[in-house]
């Protein structure tokens, strides 16, 4: 690991100039979920620059390069393209403007509010250093840029395309996010450090009248607002407080003016999790409640589930995360810490749950270290924005060095002259 590292150093600097470009470019150019045509583009063309074996449109628009050298281990490192549907609002010179029609048909404003940009950078700029250094490492590198990660969609799509069949399996899956934290920093985590993450939509089943005349109605308004009240319990009263669970209902909508009552109305609710067996009991929960609610108000019919999106829980294997945990010490010193575990939701454990392989996933820094030392004085960290706001922007230096020096550290861990007999 020292001999790869220490090579590849020097060249990070040189490089940084380049990947500012190109992270801007992606920045001012985003692209829904599962519509990352330009970016795959980008990416899928810089691999074949640097020698890799590459496939394009694997899962739709995913993109997986394979660069071979010699025996060792076979490491994937994978970053994910999509964008959000958030108008972007940070006031940058190279800030979003694109707008596009989401899966809806809705014209929606689009920008990079989670990141996926610069995790985009890391691994081109990841793949690009490995690719110059042959000399200092042995194995096999996955490249891999996911799309569809904000829908939950996109490794699975890939999995559906015939991945595990298509490329050498890997030895170890790595993974990072840019999060709110100290830029410069790196957080780790052994077990679970992302929560599972299920999305439904509960439609409930009334009988539309004329407000004046509730009396001939099932009103779903009613029954939309006691199951909203009664579906908070489940976590309250249902779950032990020594366990984490998050359940919100995120949306209610119902009818379309003040004097008629609707036939119908519907809920569409979040849920986080850290163990498969709260999982799977608050599923139940709220399919209990959903459905006794409806009785209880006398609808016409049961109501219908809907799944959203689900995200299994990110688990970091003990022993490799031991690996990289102890690759960021040598590499950061006290810049790398123990995280603790966040309720946001990712789909990079699908790969790793499909291969039956180790992954390890981390967090890397991306606010800016006065900002964050100042809201920390304050007590105001949950003020800062934070992903998904369309007002998050990682400040680019440290963050884009930070980066790609962790993904880099990583997977030398592996790839290392002195792991690849291992």
């Amino acid at each position: 690991m020292k001999q790869l590292i220490s090579a590849l150093i020097p060249d990070t600097d040189a490089l940084l100039p380049e990947l500012e470009a190109i992270y801007k470019d992606l920045h001012q150019h985003p692209e829904l979920s599962m519509q990352e045509i330009r970016t795959a583009k980008i990416a899928a063309d810089y691999l074949v620059a640097q020698g890799f074996e590459v496939t394009r449109e694997v899962g739709i628009t995913g993109v997986v390069g394979v660069l071979r050298n010699g025996n060792g281990p076979t490491v994937m490192l994978r970053a994910d393209m999509d964008a959000l549907p958030v108008a972007e609002a940070t006031g940058l010179p190279y800030a979003s403007t694109v707008t596009a029609k989401d899966e809806d048909g809705v014209q929606v404003g689009v920008s990079h509010a989670c990141g996926h940009d610069l995790h985009v950078t890391w691994l081109m700029g990841a793949a690009r250093l490995l690719a110059q250094h042959r000399d200092t490492w042995s194995g096999t590198v996955l490249a891999v840029f996911q799309p569809g990660e904000e829908v939950g969609r996109g490794a699975q799509s890939m999995i559906d395309d015939g991945m595990m069949d298509r490329f050498p399996k890997p030895d170890i899956i790595l993974g990072q996010h840019v999060m709110v934290g100290e830029a410069g920093t790196v957080g780790y985590r052994s077990g679970p450090i992302l929560s599972a993450g299920d999305s439904l939509k509960v439609k409930l089943f009334g009988r539309g009248s004329h407000g004046s005349q509730p009396q001939t109605s099932v009103d779903p308004v009613i029954m939309a607002a006691s199951t909203t009240l009664r579906l908070q319990t489940i976590v309250s009263r249902e779950i032990a407080p020594s366990e984490s669970a998050v359940l919100t209902i995120g949306s209610l909508q119902a009818g379309t003016k003040e004097n008629i009552i609707p036939d119908d109305a519907t809920l569409k609710l979040n849920m986080r999790t850290y163990d498969e067996d709260v999982r799977e009991y608050m599923l139940s929960a709220i399919r209990r409640i959903c459905c006794a609610e409806c009785v209880a108000s006398n609808a016409p019919r049961e109501p219908e589930f809907t799944t959203l999106s689900s995200y299994p829980l990110t688990e970091n294997d003990k022993e490799a995360t031991a690996r990289v945990a102890q690759a960021f010490a040598a590499q950061f010193g006290e810049r790398a810490y123990e995280a603790p575990p966040a309720a946001a939701s990712e789909d990079f454990s699908i790969f790793g749950r499909s291969w039956h392989v180790p992954y390890v996933f981390w967090f890397v820094g991306g606010t800016d270290p006065e900002q964050y030392a100042d809201a920390k004085a304050k007590k105001q960290l949950n003020q800062l924005p934070s992903n998904h706001s369309p007002k998050f922007a990682p400040t680019l230096h440290p963050t884009l060095k930070t980066g790609l020096l962790a993904m880099l550290g990583a997977a030398a861990e592996w790839l290392g002259e002195e792991n690849a007999a291992s």
